[in-house]
């Protein structure tokens, strides 16, 4: 048996992207095109030995959710098992980007309360499963399916765009419910981008100030925290009614989140004084937002994704890596608590040089392996980080720590006791408004 999980969860990730584009004709699946159906075996092997505990995992949900009550498991129970002999704590991703065909796209209602029937099927199905991500990344899903119109309903308008928004939402909202219903003690890591705008001039500041209240909608739903006024006027101009406004401030398990964000080079953008955005590069960095998110929702925190490309040097993704290292121990060492960090993901990845808007098959040197499963230079880098810093890290805060049942740990006495008390604690939470105490001020 192996040890306990470690206090810091140094993570990656099996990509597991699965939009539609070409009008829903096309689906984009990320785990066939980067070969993971083939490999999983030798995928899990090559996070063992990267000597990571935590990995970042989801089923292809078009292929497993195959309608109202039907599921198909067989390549779920294989992968999982096989995780849960090696002693490997999952970090579920249930859905990345996508939704099954028949279910159709993000602006379907119905979406929230058939996700959360797989969710509750899911856990039921793997009870010794304690960490989720059930939507990744919210607003970015949103974004790109309603606003740009580039996956799934692929619209262009605020209405699309606030409706794939609160659909997606309230099914995150729902599946944690649905979740925590089989399994108290669960424990849910939002990975979520950290973005930034900025001003490029003096009439650019209006569209860049909108922009930053619109990043954290997909966060304040999730959370029950009550939007701006502004955000709030947006949301009901938009198809938001009251009734749905409510339900996301009524149903609030801040409490058993840890705000898992996301930072690329491509996360904060230039606003011109029209509106339109291009890329700014890192100009902030992952610092300076992660403390805006923080300041925000108070959560611990977990550094959920990031990468950069090998480039012509061959130093470029380790000086990114060494880059976000330096700024998550320097956030962490300025007060917030970060529990863990991911490099994402285990392999390269193909098509997100043009955000899987188009079937090019071109891999993009991302990952820590290639799609060869030899590693890369960020490879051996990132293992040499985890063992430098794995011991010192719990030395330097014994009290930031995950209270994660390892799967190994799953059937003892003192796990099941510890599942019971989650469940009587269940029982009598509160749901007030996250940003509001009992007495009416904002917390």
């Amino acid at each position: 048996m192996k040890a306990p999980a470690p206090a810091f969860m140094f993570a990656t990730g099996i990509e597991n992207s699965a939009p539609t584009i070409q009008e829903g004709r096309v689906r984009v699946d990320e785990m066939a095109k980067c070969g993971h159906y083939e490999h999983w075996r030798t995928d899990f092997d090559l996070v063992e030995e990267m000597d990571i505990r935590f990995l970042r995992y989801g089923l292809p949900l078009h292929r497993t959710f195959l309608g109202p009550d039907h599921y198909d498991w067989p390549f779920a129970d294989e992968a999982f098992a096989d995780l849960r002999k090696r002693d490997m704590v999952p970090i579920v991703d249930l859905c990345h980007f996508g939704v099954p065909g028949w279910i159709g796209n993000f602006q379907n209602e119905d979406f929230p309360t058939l996700f959360a029937a797989y969710a509750r099927a899911f856990a039921e199905h793997f009870p010794w499963i304690q960490l989720y991500t059930p939507v990744n990344e919210m607003y970015i899903c949103a974004t790109f399916s309603a606003r740009y119109g580039w996956w799934n309903e692929q619209l262009k308008s605020d209405r699309a765009f606030v409706t794939a928004l609160k659909y997606i939402v309230k099914a995150n909202v729902l599946a944690m419910q649905a979740i925590l219903d089989v399994r108290a003690d669960a424990i849910f890591i939002q990975s979520e981008s950290s973005e930034y705008f900025h001003a490029e001039n003096p009439e650019a500041i209006k569209p860049a100030e909108i922009m930053n209240a619109e990043r954290f909608l997909s966060l304040d739903l999730n959370y029950g925290r009550r939007v701006d006024s502004e955000m709030y006027e947006y949301l009901m101009d938009n198809g938001m009614t009251r009734e749905e406004y409510h339900f996301f401030l009524d149903n609030n398990m801040k409490h058993h989140c840890i705000m898992g964000n996301d930072y690329y080079i491509t996360n904060e953008h230039r606003v011109s004084a029209d509106g339109s955005t291009r890329p700014s590069g890192e100009v902030f960095g992952y610092d300076e937002i992660t403390w805006q998110y923080y300041d925000r929702y108070r959560l611990p925190v977990m550094h959920t994704e990031t990468n950069l490309q090998q480039g012509p040097n061959g130093d470029e993704a380790i000086n990114w890596l060494w880059k976000e290292w330096a700024n998550v121990l320097r956030v962490r060492n300025d007060g917030i608590p970060v529990m863990g960090f991911t490099w994402y993901s285990l392999t390269d990845q193909v098509d997100w040089d043009t955000a899987l808007r188009e079937e090019n098959n071109r891999v993009n040197p991302l990952g820590l392996y290639d799609l060869d499963r030899k590693i890369r230079p960020v490879g051996e880098a990132y293992k040499q980080l985890i063992k430098s810093w794995r011991e010192v890290l719990p030395v330097q805060s014994v009290c930031l720590r995950v209270p994660v049942v390892v799967p190994s740990e799953h059937d003892e006495e003192w796990a099941k006791e510890k599942r019971e008390q989650a469940r009587r604690e269940r029982g009598a939470e509160p749901t007030a408004p996250a940003n509001v105490d009992k007495e009416g001020r904002q917390s």
